[in-house]
């Protein structure tokens, strides 16, 4: 085969190789997202747990018809793909006999085959065949290239669109695990009815921390805020942190007598109330509990915390949430005890 056909040839090659890249499989996953706004970020309230969960599902909804049509797409640019790939294929016996025609004279082009006829009328019927031929080679090849762009653009875009949908998929299912995670840390969608913020203020670590983690004996130095009596220094801060957190009802710490921890000045009573104890019998109040408890829990290591108990409920942090049982239900305050 001579340079000048080499030449000739090289973008039809060039347009076979590309549509058989083009055509081959586009990896068919996909699918959320960050989860919607619940709609309490606009009234300042905060964000509901189960607001996410649901915000969630609903992205993952979305997410899962954008990736059925994405692939409806790519079976619809597969089809256009086949379909250039069979014009081109059409025009194969024609640059065959034009290659053969060049390896029989040596060269290329129009007089290759006009001077291979032998007769006046033959060489007028090359010479009308050869311009149709150029016509029909030039539209042929102009169509596929046409189609093989877009087809490539098309490829390109589905390939993009493919990778958002896997990020928002794993974006969302990150989301949604840490959600669930956290729902279960605070209690369960049963024990919260889904009453209770998605996140909590982080708490500054209490004093008394040692390097491996644990906490430092301490005694009852310090006076407490809620009566007359004392609090251990890590009590103490652990107030402090609540308060600044926003928890600015009712609250008691020391008693006198009993074995347990309030009056070692180590645990506090938090009231659902502005004034005195009383159980909780509104939406406000509930989550009030169970927002002081979720941020008591998601600080835990933090404040050094001992145990939660709550609405029935008891929080250690190696055994989570249990059913409790004690001489109070606990649903008219949160109690906290430390290490």
């Amino acid at each position: 085969m001579t340079a000048r056909l080499r030449r000739w040839m090289t973008p039809v090659v060039a347009t076979l190789t590309v549509l058989a890249i083009v055509i081959g499989p586009v990896p068919a996953t996909a699918a959320p997202s960050t989860p919607t706004p619940s709609g309490h970020e606009d009234d300042g309230e905060p964000r509901l747990l189960n607001d996410v969960i649901e915000g969630a599902n609903r992205a993952y909804t979305r997410a899962k018809a954008k990736l059925e049509k994405s692939r409806k797409r790519q079976l619809e640019l597969a089809l256009q793909v086949d379909r250039a790939q069979a014009e081109l294929d059409a025009l194969r016996p024609q640059v065959s006999h034009i290659a053969m025609q060049s390896y029989r004279t040596g060269r290329l082009g129009a007089a290759a085959i006009l001077l291979d006829s032998n007769a006046p009328d033959s060489f007028v019927q090359r010479a009308v065949a050869l311009d149709e031929l150029n016509m029909v080679n030039a539209k042929k090849l102009a169509e596929v290239n046409v189609v093989k762009t877009r087809a490539e653009k098309a490829k390109l875009a589905l390939d993009a669109e493919v990778r958002e949908q896997q990020k928002l998929t794993n974006d969302m299912a990150r989301d949604k695990r840490e959600a669930e995670k956290a729902l279960a840390l605070v209690g369960g969608q049963g024990f919260t009815g889904g009453l209770v913020s998605a996140t909590s203020p982080v708490a500054r670590i209490a004093p008394g921390r040692t390097s491996d983690g644990d906490w430092k004996s301490e005694g009852c130095s310090e006076k407490d805020p809620t009566t007359a009596g004392c609090v251990t220094p890590r009590t103490l801060h652990m107030y402090k942190e609540v308060k600044r957190a926003g928890f600015n009802r009712f609250v008691g710490c020391y008693r006198p007598g009993g074995p347990w921890e309030h009056p070692k000045g180590l645990a506090c009573d938090w009231s659902l109330q502005n004034s005195g104890f009383s159980p909780w019998r509104s939406k406000d109040t509930r989550m009030y509990g169970n927002n002081l408890a979720a941020f008591l829990i998601r600080n835990a290591d933090r404040l050094g915390v001992y145990y939660v108990i709550w609405n029935r409920q008891i929080w250690f942090p190696a055994t989570g949430w249990k059913s409790y049982s004690g001489p109070s239900n606990h649903t008219d305050h949160v109690h906290v005890s430390l290490l």
